[in-house]
C-alpha cells in the first residue's frame, strides 16, 4: 500500500469495511458509482489502533500523511486550507465497521478562524451564512474536542435568540451571530485560556477527538449492549471530507432520505430535509424538517437526481438505504449511505418485493431477514375498540405497543428498571448520551424530532417501540412533568405508546395480536422451500394448535397430556385416581378422565388434520397434583389442637407423604409411572386412539404419534409398548370395529438413553430430544434452583458463556445428541428424530444443533409463537449445509 494510514476515496476499496469503517466505505462506493461526493480521504482504523497502543497519541508520521491528503483535496477543489480567497474547510467524521448511530463524534467546519472567515464570506457569498458556520464550529469544536460543557454554548445561544425575539437558529440576524461568535470566544478564554485558531491544530485535535470517541462511555455501552466485539469492529476510522454547505442560502439544505419507506416498505422516497441547515440539524430534532416530497416541488431537478442516485445505491447493495445529503446553492452532494434501520414489517415487505422485482434471489431474501425481525412483527398492537382517546399523537418511529411508567432522564430509567419497573423514557429529544436509558426502557417517547431523528434510528436498531415528534407534549424537566392539553403526566404515571400509529395514551391500554401482512407468510414459504428440516409446534391446547397451524407448523412435536389433568373439574378426578386404594374406583375415575381427554384430543387432531400430532404420555411426579404438604400439615395440626382430628385429612397427608420424593425430577415419573401405574397410561392411550377413530369416521386424515417419556433403558419401552400401549390399542380397535395406524416413540431426555440410542431405536418409530431435562441431566443442575441461586454469577464470571437452559450447550448437550443420533441411525437409518425442548425455538440453539448434529435431525418443535423464527433459522442453516448461503447486506 502506498500509504500506511491515509487512503483517498478514489483509491480505497469500498469492500474493506474493517479498514475504512462504514461511513468511509459508503463515500468510496458512491464515488465509484459516479455520484457527486465531496472529495475526501480516510485515516484507517489501523491508525486508531496504533493511537490506543501508544497511550492515546497520534501515530508517528500520521500528520505528514494527513498534510499530503489535504494537498490532494486542495488540488481537487482549487481551495486552500488555512488561507486564500477561497479557503478549504473540512469535516472530520468518525465511522466504525458497523453502524453505531450517534455514538461517536464528528467535527464540522474545521479550518475556520477570523482570517479564513473573510475568504469564506467571499466564497459562500453570504456574510450571514459564514458567521452561522463559524458559530457552529466554535460550539462543536469546543464541546467535542475541548470538552467544554454544552450548556456553556446553549446559554448564550438562548440569550441571543431572546434578545432578537426569534425561535429558530436561522432567524438570528447577522449582528446576533457576530455577538454569538464573540460570546463563544469568551467561553474559550474562560475555559481553556485561548481560541484555537490554527487550522492545522484544529485538524490534528479533531482527529484525536474522533479517535478518542471510540472509547467514550456511550460508545462502549453501545458496543457491549449490541455485542460488538473487536472481531466485528475494532476502532474507528476518521474521514476528512471537503465541507459542503447546506446553510449557504435558502436554496441550500441538508437532509436524510430512505430509498423506501422504513415504516411501511412502500417503494417511495421517504425522508426529511431542512433548508438553510447544516450537520445534525435534521436528526437533532431542533427544527421541524420538511417532508422530502416538498423538495420535488421546490427543486424538481435536484429531487430527480437524488431519487436516481439513491435507487442506484439501493440496487447495488440490495438493501434499503439511509442516505445523508446536502444541497449547496442548488447542487446536490451525497454525504453518506448505510443500510436503513427499518420497521421489521417494512423490512420483510421490502425483501419479498425485491425478490419479485428480480433484484434479489430467494436465498438472499432468506439470509437477509434476522430472527429478531420475525419476533418484532409479532408484537401486540393497541386494541382500538377498547382504547381511550389518545392524549397526543406523534410519528410512529419503531413498532410495538407498550405500557410503562414515565421517567424523564436516562439515569432514572436505568435505576427504576433495575428495581423491576417497566419504564418509558420521555424526552424532548434524545442524544447519544441517553443510550443507556434506551436499553433500560420498554419504549421511548419524544416531543421533538422526525422519523430520522436519533431516537427513531436507535429505537429501531435495538427493537424498542418509539413515538417521536409528539409536538403536543410539553415537557418540564424542572418539575419532572409533561403536559398534553389539560392532561398532566407526573414521573411514575403510566403511559402507553403505540409505535404503529404514533398515538400516546394515559394509563395501561389493552393490546391485541398483530395483523400480519401477506409478505410475512410469503417469506416463510420461501424458507420452507429450501429447508432440509421440518418445523413442528409444542402445543397443549386447541388455542395453541390453532396459533401453531396459522404460523405454519407442520404438525405438533409435543402435546403434554398432564396439562389436561389440571383443567377445572379434572384435577379432583385425577387426585381420586392417585389417592384411591380401590381398583374399581380408580378405573371409574380414569374412564371419566379419558372421556374428557378424548374431546380435547379430537379438537386438536382436527385442527392439525393432515399433520402428525405427537402426544406425550403422562410425565411429572404424582405429588405435583396433590395438595401442598405444608398446608395439609397445618390443617391436621390445627384439627388435633382443637381436639377434633380429621381422619380424611390424616389419610390424605399420609398418602401425600408416601408419594413425596427427595429428588422428584429424577424419581417416580414418566415411563416409571407407566410401569407402576399402568392404568394412567392405558386411559390416555384409549383417549388418544378413540379420538383418532372418531375423526376417521368423519373422513378426517389423522396422524397420531404416541411418545413415552423419561426412558433410560430400552426394556422399559418394550414393557410399556407390549403390556400397556398395544393391548389398549387392540381393545379400542375391537370396540370400534376399525383400526388406525399410529407410531410409537420416546422422548430422549436422559444421558443413558442417549448413550444407548441404538438399542432404543430398535424398538421405536421415532425419537424426540427433550432438551430441558437432558440439560439438567448432563449438567446435574436443577433448572429452577440454579437459575435462582448461581446462574447469574456463573454468567458474570464467565464460567459459562451463556445460560444452557436458554441456548443449547454446544460442548456437552449438543455433543451428546450427536452421539445419540449417530447410534440410532446406525441401526435404523430412516428413523425420525427431532427436538421438542424449548431450545427448538431458540435461534442460537437451532444454529448450534445444525452445526453439531446437522441433518441427523429431521425437525425442530417450538412453542407456537416461536414457530416462525424456527422456520426462518432452519432455512438459513439449511442453505449453509447445502453450500447455498449467499453473502447479504447487514441491516
Amino acid at each position: 500500500m502506498a500509504r500506511k494510514y491515509v487512503l483517498t476515496f478514489e483509491e480505497a476499496n469500498p469492500d474493506d469495511v474493517k479498514l475504512l469503517g462504514g461511513k468511509a466505505t459508503s463515500l468510496v462506493l458512491m464515488t465509484r458509482l459516479g455520484l457527486p461526493v465531496p472529495p475526501g480521504f480516510t485515516i484507517t482504523t489501523v491508525a486508531c489502533k496504533e493511537y490506543y497502543k501508544s497511550g492515546e497519541k497520534l501515530p508517528e508520521g500520521l500528520m505528514d500523511e494527513v498534510i499530503e491528503g489535504v494537498r490532494y483535496l486542495e488540488s481537487k477543489t482549487g481551495r486552500k486550507f488555512g488561507g486564500g480567497d477561497t479557503p478549504l474547510l473540512v469535516s472530520v467524521r468518525s465511522g466504525a465497521a458497523v453502524s453505531m448511530p450517534g455514538m461517536m463524534d464528528t467535527v464540522l467546519n474545521v479550518g475556520l478562524n477570523d482570517k479564513t472567515l473573510q475568504g469564506f464570506i467571499k466564497f459562500i457569498g453570504s456574510e450571514h451564512a459564514a458567521y452561522d458556520a463559524y458559530r457552529r464550529f466554535l460550539a462543536m469544536f469546543g464541546r467535542i474536542v475541548l470538552g467544554i460543557p454544552e450548556e456553556e454554548f446553549n446559554k448564550p445561544l438562548d440569550e441571543i435568540k431572546r434578545k432578537y425575539g426569534v425561535k429558530e437558529d436561522p432567524e438570528i440576524p447577522l449582528q446576533g451571530l457576530k455577538e454569538l461568535v464573540d460570546l463563544y470566544k469568551q467561553v474559550y478564554i474562560r475555559r481553556v485560556g485561548k481560541v484555537i485558531d490554527d487550522p492545522w491544530e484544529q485538524l490534528r485535535l479533531s482527529i484525536d477527538a474522533v479517535f478518542k470517541s471510540w472509547n467514550s462511555p456511550r460508545a462502549k455501552f453501545y458496543r457491549e449492549a449490541n455485542k460488538i466485539t473487536p472481531d466485528i469492529a475494532d476502532c474507528t476510522a476518521a474521514s476528512v471530507v471537503t465541507m459542503v454547505f447546506g446553510n449557504a442560502d435558502w436554496r441550500s439544505a441538508t437532509g436524510v432520505v430512505f430509498s423506501r419507506n422504513p415504516a411501511t416498505g412502500e417503494d417511495e422516497l421517504y425522508g426529511e430535509y431542512l433548508p438553510y441547515a447544516q450537520g445534525e440539524d435534521v436528526v437533532a430534532g431542533i427544527r421541524t424538517p420538511k417532508p422530502i416530497s416538498e423538495l420535488k416541488k421546490e427543486m424538481p431537478e435536484v429531487y430527480q437526481q437524488l431519487y436516481e442516485g439513491v435507487k442506484k445505491i439501493e440496487r447495488y447493495k440490495k438493501a434499503v438505504q439511509d442516505v445523508e445529503f446536502t444541497i449547496e446553492k442548488g447542487k446536490l452532494w451525497f454525504l453518506q449511505t448505510r443500510n436503513a434501520k427499518m420497521n421489521p414489517l417494512a423490512m420483510i415487505k421490502v425483501t419479498v418485493d425485491m425478490v419479485k422485482q428480480n433484484w434479489m434471489t430467494k436465498e438472499e431474501a432468506i439470509m437477509t431477514i434476522k430472527p429478531q425481525h420475525i419476533l418484532q412483527v409479532l408484537y401486540p398492537r393497541i386494541d382500538e375498540a377498547k382504547a381511550p382517546k389518545p392524549i397526543v399523537k406523534g410519528i410512529a418511529a419503531s413498532p410495538g405497543a407498550v405500557s410503562g411508567q414515565a421517567v424523564f432522564d436516562p439515569d432514572t430509567a436505568v435505576e427504576w428498571a433495575k428495581a423491576g419497573k417497566r419504564v418509558i423514557l420521555v424526552r424532548e429529544e434524545t442524544k447519544p448520551d441517553d443510550v443507556h436509558g434506551f436499553y433500560a426502557s420498554v419504549g421511548i417517547l419524544t416531543s421533538r424530532g422526525g422519523a430520522t431523528s436519533h431516537a427513531a434510528v436507535v429505537a429501531r436498531a435495538i427493537g424498542r417501540p418509539a413515538v417521536v415528534g409528539a409536538e403536543g407534549l410539553k415537557i418540564d424537566y424542572s418539575t419532572r412533568t409533561a403536559k398534553a392539553g389539560d392532561v398532566v403526566i407526573k414521573e411514575g404515571d403510566w403511559l402507553t405508546i403505540d409505535g404503529f400509529t404514533g398515538n400516546v395514551y394515559v394509563g395501561q391500554v389493552s393490546t391485541i395480536e398483530p395483523k400480519l401482512p401477506p409478505e410475512f407468510y410469503e417469506l416463510l414459504d420461501m424458507a420452507d422451500s429450501v429447508s432440509v428440516f421440518g418445523v413442528k409446534a409444542n402445543a397443549d391446547t386447541p388455542e395453541d394448535a390453532t396459533i401453531a397451524r396459522r404460523f405454519g407448523a407442520k404438525g405438533i412435536g409435543l402435546l403434554r397430556t398432564e396439562r389436561m389433568f389440571r383443567a377445572p373439574g379434572r384435577l379432583e378426578l385425577f387426585r381420586s385416581v392417585i389417592l384411591s386404594t380401590n381398583a374399581n374406583e380408580r378405573r371409574d375415575a380414569l374412564n371419566k378422565l379419558a372421556e374428557l381427554m378424548r374431546r380435547d384430543f379430537e379438537e386438536i387432531f382436527e385442527i392439525m388434520e393432515g399433520y402428525p400430532v405427537t402426544v406425550r404420555l403422562f410425565d411429572p411426579p404424582l405429588h405435583e397434583f396433590l395438595p401442598n404438604v405444608e398446608e395439609l400439615v397445618a390443617e391436621v395440626t390445627r384439627a388435633r389442637t382443637l381436639g377434633r382430628p380429621d381422619p380424611e385429612k390424616e389419610a390424605l397427608l399420609a398418602r401425600v407423604r408416601a408419594l413425596m420424593e427427595a429428588n422428584p425430577m429424577m424419581g417416580h415419573r414418566g415411563v416409571r409411572l407407566g410401569i407402576t401405574f399402568p392404568d394412567i397410561y392405558m386411559a390416555q392411550v384409549k383417549a388418544i386412539l378413540e379420538a383418532a377413530l372418531e375423526l376417521k369416521k368423519r373422513g378426517k386424515n389423522v396422524q397420531v404419534q404416541i411418545m413415552i417419556p423419561q426412558v433410560s433403558e430400552y426394556k422399559e419401552l418394550e414393557y410399556v409398548i407390549n403390556n400397556v400401549v398395544k393391548p389398549t390399542a387392540e381393545e379400542v380397535f375391537k370396540n370400534y370395529g376399525d383400526r388406525i395406524d399410529f407410531k410409537i416413540g420416546t422422548m430422549m431426555e436422559t444421558v443413558r438413553a442417549s448413550l444407548t440410542a441404538d438399542k432404543i431405536a430398535s424398538v421405536v418409530d421415532f425419537m424426540s430430544f427433550g432438551t430441558n431435562d437432558l440439560t439438567q441431566a448432563v449438567f446435574s443442575f436443577s433448572r429452577d434452583d440454579v437459575e435462582n441461586k448461581f446462574m447469574s454469577q456463573y454468567l458474570n464470571l464467565g464460567i459459562l458463556p451463556y445460560d444452557p437452559f436458554v441456548t443449547i450447550d454446544r460442548d456437552g448437550v449438543a455433543k451428546l445428541m450427536k452421539i445419540a443420533v449417530d447410534l440410532a441411525r446406525s441401526v435404523k437409518p430412516n428413523i425420525e428424530i427431532g427436538i421438542c425442548g424449548e431450545h427448538g425455538g431458540d435461534a442460537d440453539s437451532i444454529r448450534i444443533l445444525a452445526e453439531v448434529v446437522g441433518r441427523g435431525l429431521d425437525y425442530f418443535s417450538a412453542s407456537p409463537y416461536r414457530v416462525p423464527v424456527a422456520r426462518l433459522v432452519t432455512a438459513q442453516e439449511s442453505l449453509k449445509i447445502l453450500g447455498r448461503a449467499p453473502k447479504v447486506a447487514e441491516y
